[in-house]
């Protein structure tokens, strides 16, 4: 190990030297030098602060490290390893380091940095030609928050208080670091693109670094000369990730329409207290006879460079985009063709896409989102539900959350907000290695079948942990002249919907909403059309009517941008009728309304259920069909009342507000279960709903889901028969312990806990930012308390005031309205919070739940 930093240092430094030697025909460079390391997958990357000296620039999978060391000698790393080799105690530490490359081509970090098409590309590199790039650039620096001290039981108060400060001040220290490294990285990248007459295009208008921007890092867009990118790549140490900007993917093959008879409708304006949601998109147009009384039209930006604040129309021919997504926000599914309608809420406008549906080079994605929600987040109708229909034309990068998701965990974490977000389209016809439908069936993988292709993936942003994010069904099978849907079915998944897991495992998307299919003929290779020759195949849609005659709505096109609306309207619905709860609890109730259609749900009730004569084949095959249609599905398809009412047969319960959590901290909470409802004559089907949703501060370098996160946050139920009083403990051991839940009967939840024990196997409830479960149990099986857990985990923060904060959704159904269940639960729960009341200082139980009427 001390032979390859020798090694290492020994080329660096003569790289350096030559560098000198060049004089002013090379920009100056940081003193650091960029370090691969291979370590062991348990050591905690603060030891390489701690031991060496390190800044950690990026975590990757399998125990790699980038790390950067501002001592060219690499003098604490080589004391050490030199150290081991004859047993100085505290030099255990580098035998978790397995391995130093010294790799005087860089080849091992540039495939970690590069994306897979520069890395393919990098030897050829002209040098003259310019590059447009998205570089990552890391800020964390070598200080970590010092963890707090513990007071002795001899220290007197002034003692105590001066450890206290003495900690207060080196937080205070490491936080100020980070903002001076970043300032000082932003000006060294100034001066460094202007030596090679590049240009910043994400600062336009000499704007600050105002996108991208997350406490360990920055993203910066550049354009450049090839030989500018190569000498700032192979030599700038901090340096995390390189990619070139994603193309934006939209739906295609819009229908051309003759001119129709406007409709006779006459629709009311919003109550001025009504939620407003504002779409991110191509712009509106706002004069539609459907649309105007809704828009906020004083609000209006278009965010576009080169173009007027003011220019804000819908541009894209012939029947618009925004335009369509903002009608699907304020109807749904139903468009009217006469009457008076008033109509639900508020539509602002925000123009991030150009008249080719397609978002500027010169416009960053995260820089126009983050202006974008600020502006209107901060206006006088302080929106907090935003429509992006917007994605990138290819799969998720899997190596790191991009910096346009990262941004939507940003936002979210910093601002009470929520982002309904699109899954994405697969293309008709793609290009290697960004395949299309049509490539798909011509290599023989046929409809669904490639849906769980890589290829097939979420594209990005959709895989932003906070975004909710949501796929495609279609309406049903369909047929029309030689044109026929992929679909056979009610509800199947839509050809073009893009499908999960996102990065990380995560679930994604989150929810579907019906945006239509594609359609193909009977040809080979097939024709394929995105669902315009059928019309029964396309939602109906507020079209525009800029360009040319045309209806005013019409089945013409299909999309997840359509899709993505409707889920919007029901998330402003929740906060028409909770407007004083925070936007995660918008985000629950939506995912917590969510149920699988009809054919998909069949396939749980025959696994919670098998026939006598199922083999294990049989079994084996149901359960691999149930992942794959969890990963088109997600969660399923949400519903208005099931999200916003309780009914005599169903009530859902929900914590008011959100609540913070610190890392091992545990808050359980109880549910009373009524007599009525567990009493041994009785049997009939009870489904229990349960979702999670929270949020907390994202770090961009790191590269594994726990360390995303400052703390991360999961749920755990009682089992069937157990004591409150022994959840309690459980549940607070695993918090503390990080052990595995022991064993015991549990309900059938469809994901639980361990997923060898689901229904699905293949994804972990756990993995992302909003968690729900289900599972449906007989009635007489219930105990006499539900309860919850709520575990806070340690994530990259070691900062003990670090929280995330959380809410809680708990619904409770009876499927064959055989009883009642609404009356019962809530006199149940009136009663536990008197009881708890009355003795509040003795209970070790907390209780927050509120039914949702």
């Amino acid at each position: 190990m001390d032979a390859a930093a020798q090694s290492l240092s020994a080329n660096w430094q003569a790289r350096k030297a030559q560098r000198q030697a060049a004089g002013q025909t090379l920009p100056d460079i940081p003193a650091g030098i960029p370090i691969l390391l291979q370590i062991d997958t348990g050591l905690d990357l603060d030891a390489l602060r701690a031991k060496f000296q390190f800044e950690i620039v990026a975590e990757q999978e399998d125990g790699y490290v980038i790390v950067a060391s501002e001592d060219i000698q690499l003098t604490a790393f080589r004391n050490i390893a030199q150290g081991f080799a004859v047993t100085v105690r505290g030099s255990a530490t580098i035998a978790e380091v397995h391995t130093l490359f010294d790799d005087p081509n860089q080849t091992d970090r540039l495939g970690r940095i590069l994306s897979d098409q520069l890395m393919a590309s990098w030897g050829n590199i002209a040098e003259d030609q310019p590059y447009i790039v998205d570089i990552g650039i890391a800020c964390a620096g070598t200080q970590e928050i010092p963890p707090r001290p513990v007071r002795g039981k001899r220290a007197t108060d002034a003692e105590w208080a001066a450890k206290e400060y003495e900690w207060s001040e080196r937080r205070a220290s490491a936080y100020n670091e980070w903002d001076d490294i970043k300032i000082e990285r932003e000006t060294s990248i100034l001066k460094f693109t202007e030596f090679y007459r590049a240009e910043i295009l994400h600062m336009r208008d000499s704007a600050d670094f105002d996108a991208g921007v997350l406490p360990d890092s920055f993203t910066v867009r550049l354009k450049i000369s090839g030989k500018g990118l190569k000498d700032f790549v192979l030599n700038y140490p901090y340096i995390f990730e390189v990619v070139e900007p994603e193309d934006i993917a939209l739906p295609q093959n819009q229908s051309q329409q003759g001119a129709q008879a406007t409709p006779a409708v006459a629709p009311v304006a919003p109550n001025a207290d009504a939620p407003a949601v504002c779409v991110i998109d191509s712009g509106i147009q706002e004069s539609h006879v459907l649309l105007q009384p809704s828009i906020d039209q004083a609000t209006s930006r278009c965010f576009l460079p080169g173009q007027a604040a003011t220019a804000v129309a819908d541009e894209v021919a012939p029947g618009g985009h925004g335009t369509r997504v903002a009608g699907a926000v304020l109807y749904g599914e139903d468009v009217p063709a006469v009457g008076a309608p008033q109509l639900p809420f508020w539509i602002q406008n925000a123009r991030v896409l150009d008249a080719q549906n397609a978002m500027p080079v010169e416009l960053f994605p995260p820089e126009a989102l983050r202006k974008a929600v600020e502006r209107f987040n901060d206006g006088p109708r302080q929106t907090r539900i935003f429509n992006h229909s917007i994605n990138a034309r290819s799969y998720c990068r899997t190596r790191y959350m991009s910096s346009w998701a990262a941004e939507i965990d940003q936002l979210c974490n910093e601002r009470d907000v929520l982002i309904v977000q699109s899954a994405g389209n697969l293309a008709l016809q793609g290009t290697l290695p960004f395949l299309g439908i049509a490539d798909h069936l011509t290599s023989g993988r046929d409809y669904p079948a490639y849906l769980a292709e890589n290829a097939a993936r979420i594209a990005n942003p959709g895989q932003s942990l906070q975004a909710l994010t949501v796929g495609s069904i279609a309406y049903a099978a369909a047929e029309q002249g030689a044109w026929r849907t992929f679909a056979t079915q009610p509800a199947s998944p839509s050809a073009f919907s893009r499908t999960g897991p996102g990065i990380w495992n995560v679930i994604k998307p989150e929810v579907v909403e019906y945006g239509g299919d594609a359609a193909r003929t009977n040809n080979v290779p097939p024709d394929i059309q995105f669902g315009g020759v059928i019309p029964a195949a396309c939602p109906n849609l507020v079209r525009s009517t800029l360009h040319g005659p045309g209806p005013a709505a019409d089945r013409d096109t299909a999309g997840t941008s359509y899709a993505t609306p409707k889920v919007a309207r029901i998330a402003a619905q929740v906060q028409r009728v909770l407007p004083a709860e925070p936007a995660l609890l918008y985000r629950a109730l939506v995912v917590q309304s969510a149920q699988w259609p009809a054919w998909a749900e069949e396939m749980l009730a025959r696994l919670r259920n098998p026939p006598p004569n199922m083999t294990l084949a049989e079994r084996q095959a149901l359960f691999a069909a149930a992942s794959n249609a969890f990963r088109c599905l997600g969660f399923g398809i949400p519903d208005e009342a099931r999200a916003t009412t309780n009914t005599d047969y169903r009530t859902t319960l929900i914590t008011s507000g959100d609540t913070e959590i610190h890392a091992s901290e545990c808050h359980v909470y109880q549910v009373p279960i009524p007599a009525e409802l567990h009493q041994q004559a009785d049997e009939f089907d009870i489904r229990i709903d349960v979702t999670l949703s929270y949020v907390a501060q994202p770090r961009r370098t790191r590269r594994n889901l726990r360390r995303y996160l400052s703390t991360w946050v999961d749920w755990k139920a009682s089992k069937l028969g157990e004591g409150l009083h022994d959840f309690r403990v459980r549940a607070m051991k695993d918090a503390a312990s990080g052990e595995a839940p022991l064993p015991g009967s549990t309900l059938p939840w469809v994901l639980h806990e361990k997923p060898q024990d689901g229904l699905i196997r293949d994804f972990k409830r756990n993995s992302g930012t909003v968690q729900k479960d289900w599972a449906v149990v007989r009635s007489n099986s219930l105990p006499d308390h539900f309860c919850i857990a709520v575990v806070g985990h340690q994530g990259w923060s070691h900062d003990p005031d670090s929280t995330a904060r959380y809410v809680l959704a708990v619904t409770f159904e009876i499927l064959g309205v055989e009883i009642t269940i609404y009356e019962p639960l809530r006199a149940a729960i009136a009663e536990l919070q008197a009881q708890t009341e009355a003795d509040i200082e003795d209970s070790e139980v907390e209780v927050e739940v509120e039914t949702n009427e």
